[in-house]
């Protein structure tokens, strides 16, 4: 699904209904937030929101991005990936759900994959007592980058 302004509409209402049952306000610096997550069609982290944000002359603090991003979490709107052990990034769910991921194991590159057989195999995968919400599939490996690199490495050290 491409990024349109009626996503943008729908997701936005999803989230004002979720801040009106939690009864929080949605404030200038919530709406600033979810505006800037709502146009990334790509994996996020809390910094490139901010630094977004800041490139629009829009400043909040790391504790707004923060919470707004948990709270989006909790509505459902958002989820997060942590592909390694030192990266967490979110996505719009939306979005995420439309694809699986290939993660290099050598430098932490994340590709999406689009694949809409394996999305169909498990869109008949059932689980006893289980109602899924979403998932996610992760393939690790060695990029193409990383294993032409290995290669060149391996080769040099043949020829000493």
């Amino acid at each position: 699904m491409e990024f349109t302004p009626q996503n943008a509409d729908t997701l936005q209402n999803l989230f004002l209904e979720y801040l009106k049952n939690k009864k929080l306000r949605n404030t200038t610096e919530r709406s600033a937030i979810f505006g800037a997550i709502s146009r990334t069609n790509d994996p996020f982290t809390h910094e490139m929101i901010r630094q977004q944000l800041e490139d629009d002359h829009f400043y909040v603090s790391r504790a707004s991005v923060y919470n707004t991003i948990e709270l989006l979490i909790d509505a459902n709107i958002v989820v997060r990936h942590q592909f390694t052990n030192s990266i967490v990034q979110y996505e719009l769910k939306y979005i995420a759900e439309q694809f699986n991921y290939a993660v290099c194991t050598h430098c932490n590159a994340v590709r999406r994959i689009k694949n809409d057989k394996f999305e169909k195999l498990l869109s008949n995968f059932k689980i006893p007592k289980f109602t899924p919400e979403h998932y996610l599939v992760q393939f690790y490996g060695t990029c193409s980058k990383c294993k032409f690199r290995i290669a060149q490495q391996a080769k040099q050290q043949t020829n000493k």
